[in-house]
């Protein structure tokens, strides 16, 4: 049987198994996916675990929080957008090595394109954070046309690092883009995506409600009750309130595609999912 898993800290939470495995029902493909708590500083043991689990062949892994630069670091050969994020959210298992790539950015694009129905052609974005999750979606950010990108983190110094990488990207898609410190952010947004681990902890919102445009989007890259604070806050501010479970389903169809070379039903695996949430 082949064997994949989504591994993080914490991870009792994740749908990551239900999706796979409800892809793989939907698909025809036969194989096992679980759930993987992996010890902080211990990412690399963890891998070597799964590859030499004897219930089956390992083929790849998910990464989520706090291991996608660890994932970055343990991966052999990388795709130009995860060398970009230097993030790795899916890890998989060739005969030449471990391959990473990234597939966080076009799975919130798909959703907020595809499922919520925003263009982001020419439109303002504002990504807060300059972590694992934030340095997989601003490429994806630029290349789907957005004219301004505002990345804002507490620590000014990572944002700009995150932008500085960018840059290059950002000119030959004639895109404005930016650092700015968290607790002064300017202007206001049509889309404002939650990259931070705020919800998750139970933090409160990071930034105030200014930056929203009138009937902008906000979103929030965690699901289920971390994600509450956040659209509760979106939802009485105006906005047009969206948790991570697109996100997520569609970075999930993504990496499911790139390990068994089928492109799974993502649009109707997250009208399920969300049936299942909201039951």
């Amino acid at each position: 049987m082949d064997l994949y898993c989504v591994m993080g800290n914490p991870i009792e939470h994740s749908r990551s198994p239900w999706i796979h495995m409800r892809f793989a029902e939907l698909t025809g493909e036969a194989l096992d996916y679980g759930r993987r708590l992996v010890p902080l500083g211990g990412f690399a043991t963890a891998v070597a675990a799964l590859r030499a689990d004897p219930a089956g062949t390992a083929r790849g892994c998910n990464v989520t929080v706090p291991f996608k630069f660890d994932a970055a670091a343990l991966a052999q050969h990388v795709t130009p957008r995860a060398a970009l994020a230097q993030a790795v959210n899916l890890l998989s298992f060739r005969d030449d090595g471990i391959h990473g790539d990234n597939t966080d950015g076009a799975g919130l694009v798909n959703d907020i394109q595809r499922n919520a129905g925003v263009e982001l052609q020419g439109r303002d974005v504002l990504l807060v954070g300059a972590g694992g999750g934030a340095s997989g979606v601003l490429g994806p950010f630029l290349e789907a046309g957005a004219r301004r990108v505002v990345v804002a983190n507490r620590t000014l110094g990572k944002a700009v690092t995150l932008v500085q990488r960018h840059a290059a990207l950002a000119l030959s898609h004639h895109a404005e883009i930016e650092a700015q410190e968290l607790d002064t952010v300017s202007g206001n947004f049509d889309v404002v995506v939650n990259a931070t681990a705020s919800s998750l902890g139970g933090g409160g919102v990071p930034v105030a409600a200014s930056v929203l445009k009138p009937g902008a989007l906000a979103v929030d890259m965690m699901y289920g009750p971390a994600a509450a604070g956040f659209m509760d806050w979106a939802r009485e501010n105006g906005a047009v309130p969206r948790d991570g479970l697109g996100m997520l389903v569609e970075q999930a169809a993504e990496a499911f595609e790139t390990w068994r070379g089928v492109r799974p039903p993502s649009a109707q695996v997250l009208a399920e999912l969300r049936a299942l949430v909201a039951g």
